[in-house]
């Protein structure tokens, strides 16, 4: 099963990777791997483009280009499947020249921990950061659901407030009314027995005369 994940891997490399035997020193392929490794998220930037095309003496990045994206996935399976030293080399085709194929096997091998370190930091990283931000959506929710909730107590409060200003009005309005209330009833009890000794007094008079 090794070798026929071997065999299948190098189909992507054995026109790309040969590339490497142009490089005029094992440092510089070093740097090659150690670059494309610190930019896994952003990508070579145009100086790093620069060294590694004058290292492997190519004169554009369209041969570059392909060389990077096998290094890449050479570098990914070793990190993510866990290659052991002597499986290392069945990633490599044929066309590979075996000084080539030792040498990035050496390579690998001596970066694969270092690596591994870092892609565990890099994945810890993430769930504290999708943590952290599921956190902060809880709380956003939490936070929008209690100030909605003090709006509906603001805005039930208020008729409350204005209904109990209204019954203190109404309280403080009803002994007036009761007051004028008294005070036409006793006039006018006070007028009907007005009239009625007027009356009384006219008849009285009429009788005399």
């Amino acid at each position: 099963m090794e070798r026929e994940r071997g065999a299948s891997a190098a189909l992507w490399g054995h026109a790309h990777l040969p590339l490497l035997a142009r490089a005029g020193s094992k440092e510089s392929v070093e740097y090659i791997l150690q670059a494309l490794w610190r930019t896994r998220r952003t990508g070579l930037d145009a100086a790093d483009r620069t060294v590694a095309r004058d290292a492997l003496q190519l004169s554009s990045d369209a041969e570059l280009d392909p060389l990077l994206v096998c290094l890449r996935i050479l570098i990914r399976r070793c990190v993510n499947e866990d290659f052991a030293k002597d499986d290392i080399p069945k990633l490599f085709p044929e066309e590979v020249p075996p000084e080539l194929q030792k040498l990035l096997t050496l390579l690998l091998q001596k970066f694969q921990p270092e690596w591994q370190a870092d892609a565990a930091k890099d994945q810890e990283a993430a769930l504290h950061s999708s943590a952290a931000e599921c956190q902060s959506n809880q709380n956003g929710d939490t936070s929008e659901h209690r100030d909605a909730a003090n709006a509906e107590l603001q805005n039930g409060a208020a008729p409350v407030k204005g209904s109990l200003e209204s019954g203190q009005k109404e309280v403080k309005k009803s002994p007036l009314a009761k007051d004028s209330l008294d005070k036409m009833l006793k006039d006018l009890f006070s007028t009907r027995d007005q009239m009625a000794t007027d009356g009384r007094n006219t008849g009285h008079e009429l009788t005399m005369g």
